[in-house]
């Protein structure tokens, strides 16, 4: 399916490995021209390396921390009129509420809410003004479904959803698109981290912990990056201008509600 998007511009934040660079991969394969970010310099010029080894579209690099304006900054003067922005971020320390400290909840209010809703604020009017834009924020099926061991996580996330929501509904009459997509359980280095977590958690090796998520998945996998990578492609695409505002969860068909 051609997409309709090759020569378009795309910001994608926290994209030097994980589910952020399974987007950049995607969005690259469609010819779409690609700013990509993280904070460790040498993973990132790893990563723009191995894009610009499939040949799509360009690769321009801007390294930093979201949670430091001048990053944002950096972004934007990358690339001054993005038709596509995909935000991203680490999420936070998982634990239940009685664990988390204050840091924990500056740092998730931060990171996973507000550097996102202040990137969207900074490109949604130009967007609206070249009648084309599609947003896409990572977040989490943990919006959905909340956890006790996800709980800092669950409440900034769901802060950045409500809010986007209300956002959707003015940018929809200009071909503007925002869009959430909710992993649960790919395989990435998020859950290399929750497992090493639920070890020290429950005592067990780290290697039980590994085998035990895919437990609660209906499909009894891990997702793959790829698969999430090539969501995130199709909700950028020209096609897709007609769902805004939406969820989609990435999750082998374990959310267990209707709606």
């Amino acid at each position: 399916m051609d997409l309709g998007i090759a020569g378009r511009w795309a910001v994608i934040c926290a994209s030097s490995a994980g589910l952020g660079y399974a987007c950049a991969e995607a969005l690259s394969a469609e010819d779409v021209n690609v700013v990509i970010n993280g904070r460790d310099g040498a993973r990132l010029a790893a990563a723009a390396e191995k894009l610009r080894g499939l040949g799509g579209g360009k690769v321009v690099e801007v390294q930093g921390d979201l949670l430091d304006p001048g990053t944002r900054e950096l972004l934007l003067g990358a690339c001054p009129e993005p038709d596509i922005v995909v935000t991203n971020n680490g999420g936070p320390r998982p634990g239940p509420l009685r664990t988390a400290t204050e840091a924990d909840w500056e740092q998730a209010l931060q990171g996973n809410m507000l550097v996102h809703l202040r990137l969207i604020d900074s490109v949604i009017d130009g967007m609206c003004e070249r009648r084309f834009g599609r947003i896409i924020n990572i977040t989490s099926a943990m919006v959905t479904t909340p956890g006790p061991g996800m709980a800092v996580s669950s409440a900034a996330r769901a802060g950045l959803h409500a809010t986007v929501k209300g956002l959707s509904f003015g940018a929809a009459p200009y071909n503007v698109t925002i869009n959430n997509l909710l992993p649960y359980k790919i395989d990435s280095g998020r859950q290399i981290q929750v497992a090493h977590v639920t070890a020290d958690r429950e005592g067990i090796s780290f290697e039980e912990a590994r085998r035990h998520q895919t437990d609660p998945i209906a499909a009894r996998r891990l997702g793959r990056p790829e698969e999430f990578g090539a969501a995130c492609a199709f909700l950028c695409g020209e096609l897709a201008g007609y769902i805004s505002g939406h969820n989609l969860l990435l999750d082998g068909g374990s959310y267990p509600g209707l709606v």
